[in-house]
């Protein structure tokens, strides 16, 4: 028994959450990120930690880290120079796409560059056929003439990308000892091992991915071990998956296009374990940090995986957590446009400069700001005490940039920032619920992030949620969730085949193959055999469709009546999602999905003793505060969290303040203490 450590960067602060496996105690703490080199942060993060709370670097036998490292690269296009080799004719495909544009009205919209300029996309004369068989023979000479060539170029990583790999990776692998022969040490992406599915466009796109963040990925993770390792910790650290799983060192090495969504999802399963330990099933998770807001949805206590999402603009066909993000976040910048309209974000103050408030030299107005003016937060100092907040510094920017240009008074400026921050949030929220067809009043909202309980009361409001769960530590929820998350690894193959009961002995030999694949991808991450799982789907669609529905196979398809019950389960998984099946239609099964999942030890919340219900106890202060719908400041009792106790209720209008987090509650808002320190607002 020992220390348990979960680490979350974002885009402003970096999150640390220790757990004690003896007495099942917790400490947290919130450092600033660094932005040129996030490793820094992590390293300065554990020491204090741990110096603080005496805790012995060797007793840390499991630390697990979220980052947005990858995302950042993608999005700021810093990733490798990257060459790409693919079948003759089709070196333009990344650049051509689909014909879908991202907003179907806005006709000057520019497309997003490919990752990989033109004059390093290299065509080479092979073909296979879509079954696999060889149409054209690879012709070695002209590839290794290619290759030769590009040694000049500074080509840091290498992309292999043919039609119809999928099937048969014989040339793509071909092409890989090729590229070692004369780049022995050099980054190499296959499609055939990064995404083995059909549609080219959307696999030449994800192995791109992952290539362009290969070299940096692999050297910032080497960099954290080392540095962990500097520290005296002897477990390595596991990184944290789009798809809410962790992975090893070694296994981000080879799929960091998998590190995309890496901390939101790790927000998702933090929401999840809490909220089911609570005893909400149905929840909606509302993650607002410093530069975005993540939102997703969550039905019998399991998050919804997607496959297909965008990263920077791009097609990443791999399992994630549904995530819907937002630029809108606690440094979210507040602007008014030439037409003298106000709006807030996308772009942040981030953790350099920061908010005026946080008196880092940043000079343009933000939600942080605002919510300062406004007196939610305290106007002296955050964190704890930690960090000082300069009030004239905040008062200043929003008067210079928005009271002014808009001749409006301080407060109503600061109003308006929040509201529109609020109507941003409230858009995001509607995405994942109404147009997906779900009823958001018949869910929870369960609020994170260092921002997130400062505006979940309205937001929760306004889309008619009647109950906001907030977690104890609800600022570093994202570093708790680390340690929620089993190891993970999905692997897929596509095989169009009739749903005909002669077929079913191809689609088990199909998951055979992937699930001895998972099994020996556990048995390499020395994961004991009784905590090794599988988990298989099928996608499946009508004849003709091009779009298909995953559906998760709980049963072996050798018979007949196999075969009528995941029919069965297609066409009510059709039904709901599109709002018509129809059971005479001949179905395809496509692409077979296996999930290999290691089981680790979660962590357990302490259970705390009802106390009495008036938390004067942990009332420390008073002070006038803005409230909307009253248009003016009221008196309001303000409360430290660490002093609540399990049974406690507060009547709104009030102010919770703790080290990572503050909490908004509203006039005609109640909240209530639970028996694990949650707080339950009703609206």
């Amino acid at each position: 028994m020992g220390y348990r450590l979960g680490i979350d960067i974002g885009g402003t602060f970096t999150d640390l959450y220790l757990f004690d496996e003896i007495n099942g105690k917790s400490k947290v703490l919130k450092v600033p990120s660094n932005v040129n080199d996030p490793s820094i942060s992590i390293e300065e993060g554990i020491q204090e930690l741990l110096s603080s709370n005496q805790v012995e670097p060797s007793s840390i036998n499991y630390l697990a880290h979220g980052t947005t490292v990858g995302t950042n690269t993608a999005i700021e296009r810093k990733g490798a120079t990257t060459a790409l080799i693919t079948t003759k004719g089709f070196r333009d495909l990344l650049e051509l796409g689909r014909q879908a544009r991202p907003s179907i009205y806005n006709l000057f919209e520019d497309k997003p560059s490919p990752l990989i300029k033109r004059e390093f996309r290299k065509e080479v004369t092979e073909r296979l056929k879509y079954d696999g068989s060889i149409d054209k023979e690879l012709n070695f000479e002209e590839a290794e003439s290619i290759i030769k060539n590009l040694k000049t170029q500074n080509i840091e990583s290498f992309v292999v990308c043919f039609l119809h790999s999928y099937t048969n990776p014989t040339h793509e692998k071909q092409i890989k000892k090729l590229i070692n022969k004369h780049f022995p040490d050099i980054y190499v992406s296959l499609s055939s091992e990064v995404l083995p599915e059909y549609r080219e466009f959307e696999r030449f796109s994800t192995t791109t991915i992952n290539g362009y963040l290969g070299p940096k990925i692999s050297q910032y993770v080497s960099n954290l071990a080392n540095r962990v390792k500097k520290l005296g910790i002897e477990t390595l650290p596991y990184i944290n998956q789009s798809n809410s799983g962790v992975m090893s060192i070694q296994t981000t090495k080879e799929n960091p296009a998998r590190t995309a969504l890496s901390g939101p999802s790790a927000g998702v399963a933090g929401a999840s374990h809490i909220s089911k330990v609570a005893g909400f099933n149905d929840i909606i998770t509302f993650d607002m940090g410093g530069t975005s807001t993540d939102v997703s949805l969550i039905q019998n206590g399991e998050p919804k995986i997607t496959v297909g999402k965008k990263v920077a603009g791009f097609p990443l066909n791999l399992p994630m957590t549904d995530v819907h993000a937002v630029g809108a976040g606690g440094g979210s910048i507040a602007w008014v446009d030439n037409g003298g309209i106000l709006k807030v974000g996308p772009h942040s103050a981030g953790a350099t400069p920061g908010p005026a408030a946080y008196g880092g030299g940043g000079l343009e107005p933000t939600v942080t700001d605002a919510n300062v003016i406004l007196q939610r937060l305290n106007p002296n100092y955050i964190l704890g005490g930690e960090m000082e907040v300069d009030y004239e510094a905040a008062k200043q920017a929003i008067q210079d940039k928005v009271a002014n240009p808009l001749n409006i008074s301080l407060s109503e400026a600061a109003k308006g920032i929040i509201t529109i921050v609020h109507s941003n949030i409230i858009r995001a929220l509607r995405v994942i619920s109404v147009e997906q067809g779900f009823d958001p009043r018949e869910f929870t909202l369960v609020a994170f992030g260092g921002a997130g309980s400062l505006h979940s009361a309205y937001v929760a409001k306004e889309v008619g949620i009647k109950h906001v769960l907030i977690p104890q530590n609800s600022g570093i929820l994202s570093a708790l969730g680390l340690l929620t998350s089993d190891l993970k690894m999905d692997f897929v193959k596509t095989r169009l085949l009739n749903a005909k009961e002669e077929n079913l002995e191809k689609v088990m030999s199909e998951f055979e193959t992937l699930s001895s694949d998972g099994i020996n991808w556990l048995e390499k991450e020395e994961v004991a055999s009784s905590k090794q799982k599988v988990e298989q789907k099928i996608d499946m669609r009508y004849l003709g469709q091009n779009y298909e529905l995953s559906i998760s196979l709980d049963c072996k398809l050798n018979t007949r009546e196999d075969l009528d019950y995941i029919l069965e389960k297609f066409h009510k998984a059709h039904e709901k999602n599109y709002g018509y099946s129809n059971p005479n239609e001949e179905v395809e099964f496509i692409n077979y999905r296996v999930t290999a999942i290691g089981e680790v030890p979660k962590i357990s919340l302490k259970k705390y003793r009802k106390d009495q219900t008036d938390p004067y106890k942990a009332r420390i202060a008073q002070r006038n505060v803005f409230f909307d719908k009253e248009e003016k400041y009221i008196t309001t009792n303000i409360y430290d969290r660490s002093l609540l106790m399990p049974n406690n209720k507060i009547e709104g209008p009030a102010i919770v303040e703790q080290m990572d987090s503050t909490i908004v509650i509203p006039p005609g808002v109640s909240a209530e203490i639970d028996e694990y320190l949650n707080i339950i607002l009703t609206l």
